[in-house]
């Protein structure tokens, strides 16, 4: 009897040790933040598919990297890295070009996420970042350094 208990006892453990480790490693446990653009041009209702902030060396230019390092900081560093730099489980976002066909790719996800056998690997942040949180997130991404 008590060799059963201890069988049952070690089960349990074993099985909660690897639950709690999977909730670790989940992406569905991530609170998103808002984030203050104040001093950023409205971008208003129509979603872009072009980064509005890239004009390099302009005041919108240095406050979107501003309020963008923030903002990835808060909403992306923990899965994306910190400074940009993946750790191999998730997209290394230093590797997208600057330019259009990646710009849409990059505001597409970020607004509606990303599930992979309804499980959401990437939350969606549209009913919680503004389109210029969005867009400084992506100025701050393109001032990281590719290596």
């Amino acid at each position: 009897m008590v060799k059963l208990k201890m069988i049952l006892f070690v089960g349990l453990v074993t099985a909660a040790a690897v639950f709690a480790s999977s909730r670790g490693f989940s992406h569905g446990e991530v609170t998103p933040q808002a984030v203050d653009t104040t001093g950023l041009d409205p971008l208003g209702d129509e979603w872009l598919v072009e980064n509005p902030y890239r004009v390099k060396d302009g005041e919108q230019y240095e406050l979107a990297i501003k309020i963008g390092a923030s903002a990835y900081n808060q909403n992306c560093a923990r899965c994306h890295g910190l400074e940009v730099i993946s750790g191999g489980l998730t997209p290394d976002l230093r590797k997208l070009n600057e330019g259009a066909v990646d710009d849409e790719w990059f505001i597409s996800r970020v607004r509606k996420g990303f599930k992979h056998n309804d499980v959401y690997k990437m939350p969606p942040f549209e009913d919680v970042l503004s389109q210029e949180a969005m867009w400084a997130i992506r100025s701050y991404v393109e001032t990281r350094p590719k290596e």
